[in-house]
């Protein structure tokens, strides 16, 4: 017979109850004020219900009704500079850190009208859910995606699951600047099971932040129960895998809440984080709308009823009134006056309309305004030292490329403190998997952070950090393709924050894509990741080609209030070419192409490793070709200026690109070009692409998928041909 013994943790777990102790003991001010928001929200959504019910609302309507109670009750303990986030269902998460926020301390909600502040908190996110340019977001945001920073709310998510990691890189941000602020990232029982937010668990406890992660349990993901989600119904109980405190409570009792959170507190602001609290909720009505579940099967009226019988707003009230703090009429006018001033913050935004209401039409956005604040406008660039390699006031000399990628950094992270860099084994191995931080953990050894393999946890921790403002991070990508592991927090998150804020919120973010085609890695260590990257507006992409631009390059990287893709490829690392012997202070500008070589019959366009040998082909053949380096490669990056000449004086154009068809971004590039200056053109733009298929281990099918020198030269001789100048061995 084996020998057997029990394992155990030794994570604290524990369920949180309010007794009547502590409700003697509670603040009467602090009770009366947590009814008085707990009014206010509800009053709010049942306006929004009831715009919804009109048709007033662009966009879903996600009732937190039944949800109150464990929104003030967390956030009642928590203080303005502490910082929050949520899901799609986050009224109640914004309106009640934005109302504690503004409540003035000398309020009493029973005797004295809602101030001026408190009100136009309740017509901003009103005007914000109904898309209107006064809203907090410029009306970008609507219902689910409620940010105001000034009190301390991140931003609420639509993704389930995709804010937790977002709001695990504002812990760290926050723990780094050391002033004592937690985060709590609120989510359902649905994005439990989310991968985003394992991986936040885990990054959250390797690196102690000072996180509260709320467990919103409203019973329902949608319609599945948690019955049918997973074996583990005690949602808490991922606290003990991670090795993380975890607390349950009831989440109808506003006072248990509060408790659990000033133990969640405790540990927090003592460096002994993360924290799991799961509050126990109900929605009464569906997913969304004003229809209850009942209505749709998925569950009864009888449970709905019994869930309502325990309503945090009458249970709270009802507690006030036993303690003697409140009497009944007392509580019935904090009802009454919430729904008031929701009358008054709609009628500022409604008129009448026939028999119906409608938008004041002069609230709307203006139309013309819809791109504001995809990218920022550049100006942190204005005065910055901008040099080419041809005009350099320095020593110029043949150097390593990829000795540069590390000492540029390297000097960047000596001048500015807020610079970091995160990513797979990149404090290891001498530099990382490819020598790219070599030196730097020893400099910076709190600064060069090697993570778990967890790309969608890193990627949105590092764009939590960004949208805090505090810090720059750069995140590695050990190979490009990685990057669709972490899609959701790359492209979904933070290539769309600016924008889907309101438009005026930096986010200082670089990422490092490694380019390994023709390395004989396979189809999934081998792609050039730009046309996937230029897909998403809110990304700058830099793709350079010798050491001198990489320096230019990765200098306005980390300048930039955008998130930038710099393109590096794996090719080059190893080459040599013309560099700083020592000044690494330079600038080239975001959005410059470069000509490398002049010439009249065709121009050609191309860009990281493709440049040299567009240019040493063209050397070779003795042809008039014009090879421009893009440089810049997304869409508001591209320098028309130089294109456009060039185009006018050859008036024949070859996009020239390794990579495959599949994620290839020459199409998008000729097809711009052709409506763009169709007048100069002899002849539609040609491409030379890789194939259809992904590279392969085998060398011949590497080689076959990718294009290479040869496919350049077929290139030339297709568009001179076509041009009616055939290269003569094309003749022969």
């Amino acid at each position: 017979m084996p020998s057997v013994r029990k394992l155990s943790t030794d994570t604290t777990w524990q369920e949180i109850k309010s007794t009547p102790a502590d409700w003697r003991k509670a603040d009467p001010a602090d009770l009366i004020g947590m009814l008085h928001h707990l009014h206010l929200i509800r009053a709010f959504e049942e306006y929004v219900l009831e715009l919804a019910g009109e048709q007033l609302v662009h966009g879903p309507a996600h009732s937190s009704i039944g949800q109150e109670g464990a929104a003030v009750g967390c956030i009642s303990a928590l203080r303005s500079s502490d910082q929050i986030n949520g899901t799609h269902r986050a009224h109640h998460h914004f309106l009640a850190k934005a109302l504690a926020h503004v409540n003035p301390d000398t309020l009493d909600p029973v005797r004295d009208a809602l101030p001026d502040t408190m009100q136009a908190v309740l017509q901003k996110t009103l005007a914000e859910i109904l898309g209107l340019e006064q809203g907090y977001c410029a009306g970008r945001g609507g219902s689910m995606h409620l940010r105001w920073d000034e009190a301390g709310v991140v931003g609420t998510n639509a993704i389930v699951g995709g804010g937790v990691p977002i709001a695990t890189g504002v812990a760290w941000s926050r723990k780094r600047a050391g002033e004592g602020d937690v985060v709590v990232t609120f989510f359902g029982d649905g994005a439990v099971h989310q991968g985003a937010v394992a991986e936040s668990f885990n990054l959250a406890a390797l690196y102690d932040l000072p996180i509260l992660f709320f467990i919103d349990n409203n019973q329902y993901a949608v319609s599945t129960t948690i019955e049918e989600s997973t074996r583990e119904h005690r949602l808490s109980a991922r606290g003990q895998a991670y090795g993380i405190p975890s607390f349950v409570c009831d989440g109808m009792d506003p006072l248990a809440v509060r408790i659990a959170t000033e133990k969640a507190l405790k540990l927090l602001r003592a460096g002994k984080g993360p924290v799991i609290l799961e509050a126990h909720s109900y929605r009464y009505f569906h997913q969304n709308g004003p229809l209850p579940g009942s209505a749709f099967g998925y569950r009864s009226k009888e449970e709905e009823a019994e869930w309502r019988s325990r309503d945090s707003i009458d249970y709270l009230g009802a507690e006030l009134i036993d303690l003697g703090h409140l009497d009944k009429a007392a509580a019935e006018g904090l009802r009454h006056a919430a729904q008031d001033a929701i009358s008054r913050a709609g009628d500022a935004l409604l008129e009448p309309d026939g028999n119906h209401r409608r938008i004041k039409p002069s609230l709307w956005p203006a139309a013309s305004s819809v791109d504001h604040g995809v990218r920022g406008d550049m100006s942190e660039f204005n005065g910055v030292r901008v040099e080419e390699q041809e005009n350099h006031s320095g020593t110029i000399e043949d150097r390593k490329f990829v000795d540069l990628v590390a000492q540029v950094m390297g000097r960047r992270m000596e001048q500015d403190e807020r610079i970091f860099v995160l990513g797979e084994d990149v404090h290891h191995l001498r530099g990382g998997t490819n020598g790219a931080t070599r030196g730097l953990p020893e400099k910076f050894p709190d600064r060069v952070i090697g993570t778990p393999i967890t790309e969608n946890g890193f990627a949105g921790l590092a764009g939590g950090v960004a949208a805090d403002g505090k810090y720059r991070p750069v995140v590695e990508f050990m190979y490009a393709d990685f990057c669709y592991v972490a899609a959701d927090q790359v492209f979904n998150q933070i290539a769309k924050l600016r924008h889907m804020f309101g438009g005026d919120m930096p986010v200082p973010l670089v990422v490092r894509g490694k380019v390994a085609a023709g390395s004989g890695y396979g189809s999934q260590h081998s792609m050039d990741p730009t046309g996937l990257y230029a897909m998403f507006p809110g990304f700058r992409i830099v793709a350079p080609s010798t050491p001198y631009d990489y320096v230019g390059l990765m200098n306005s990287a980390l300048l930039c209030e955008d998130p930038v893709l710099v393109v590096e490829h794996l090719d080059l690392y190893q080459t040599k070419g013309p560099a700083p012997a020592e000044d690494l202070d330079y600038y080239i500008p975001l959005g410059r192409a470069k000509v490398v070589r002049s010439g009249e019959d065709l121009t050609v366009l191309s860009g990281l490793a493709m440049v040299w040998p567009c240019v040493e082909i063209a050397d070779e053949m003795g042809i008039s070709a014009e090879v421009i380096d893009l440089r810049s490669l997304d869409r508001a990056g591209i320098d028309w200026d130089t294109i456009g000449a060039s185009i006018a004086k050859t008036n024949n154009v070859l996009v020239v690109e390794q990579g495959t068809q599949g994620t290839s971004y020459g199409g998008s590039l000729a097809d711009e070009i052709q409506r763009r200056f169709f007048d100069y053109l002899d002849q539609p733009v040609q491409r030379v692409v890789g194939g259809e298929a992904a590279p392969t281990i085998s060398k011949v099918l590497d080689h076959a998928a990718n294009a290479g020198p040869e496919d350049i030269a077929r290139g030339y001789e297709r568009v001179l041909a076509d041009a009616g100048r055939p290269y003569a061995r094309a003749a022969e």
